[in-house]
């Protein structure tokens, strides 16, 4: 299969990058992480045998530029971001979204701000902490990790967000989806993927510092999401019960009367488990 049609967007203040596959219905796949657009390249083209796939780098992330390096970020941004996707590549018409972590909660106020373009929303575990009835814990958490970066840097800050957000045995996927691997795992990469791991290190500062501080604060519209629970799914890892990420979306599907389904893997099983992964993404998508 031929690779995918690349683009760029000019939107508010940056400019995306954006690929897309295939033909039929739009699906966008909003990445979570530092993952970028090439997260979605294992399961991209098997998705385009059905779908008109797109997926893009997050204003700031990789190859979508910020016109101010500085510039503070928000959730309805980058949802303004994921609506001007839709405006383009599916003018008039609703789409299918899927979202990952930091990703579904771009695609959660999408949905809650724009119904009218959004046919069926399926978001995997989205950090939606400000849901549970402990939110007060997990600000203490970010405040904690702000300080941390600010005095002593960006591994620093990554030890404690993760020991902020490991519960029971395991530690969450909360920051796979910017990890990487070490030099010597970077050595034997292919040269795609250690292009790959090396954008995703170099995009750590701009998550830990700006986005993980303002999507892990925001609080959905509750009532919103309520009156439009029938276009939303949500998805956890199988293998994420006992772990934070894993926490908002089983709360919103108990509260939304939703059933939550579980794909395989945990918050990375998009990147672990590929193949399944994208199977079970399939069937969410067909309801």
């Amino acid at each position: 299969m031929t690779g995918p049609s690349l683009g760029s967007l000019r939107v508010t203040g940056a400019t995306l990058h954006y690929e897309v596959r295939g033909q039929g219905p739009l699906l966008l796949l909003i990445p979570g992480g530092t993952g970028g657009a090439a997260s979605f390249d294992a399961i991209a083209d098997d998705l385009a045998a059905e779908y008109t796939v797109a997926t893009y780098d997050p204003r700031g992330m990789s190859r979508s530029t910020l016109d101010d390096p500085e510039a503070e970020q928000s959730v309805a941004e980058h949802a303004e971001d994921a609506l001007r996707l839709l405006e383009l590549l599916s003018p008039g018409e609703p789409a299918r979204v899927f979202g990952s972590s930091s990703g579904a909660i771009a695609a959660v106020h999408l949905l809650t701000t724009c119904p009218e373009r959004v046919e069926r929303l399926v978001a995997h575990e989205p950090p939606l902490v400000e849901v549970l009835p402990d939110a007060a814990e997990h600000r203490a958490l970010l405040a904690r990790v702000a300080e941390t970066f600010r005095t002593q840097g960006l591994m620093a800050a990554m030890s404690v967000f993760a020991a902020g957000l490991k519960e029971g045995e395991d530690t969450t996927g909360g920051t796979a989806d910017s990890a990487s691997p070490g030099p010597e795992a970077q050595l034997r990469l292919p040269p795609e993927a250690a292009a790959r791991a090396e954008r995703t290190m170099a995009d750590l500062p701009y998550f830990v510092g700006r986005i993980v501080p303002r999507f892990m604060a925001y609080a959905p519209d509750l009532p919103r999401l309520e009156a439009l629970s029938d276009r939303l799914v949500l998805a956890c890892g199988q293998d994420s019960r006992g772990e934070l990420p894993y926490r908002p979306a089983a709360f919103l599907a108990e509260r939304l009367g939703r059933e939550l389904l579980h794909f395989p893997g945990g918050h990375t099983g998009l990147t672990t488990h590929p193949a399944g992964f994208g199977e079970a993404l399939r069937k969410a998508l067909r309801g």
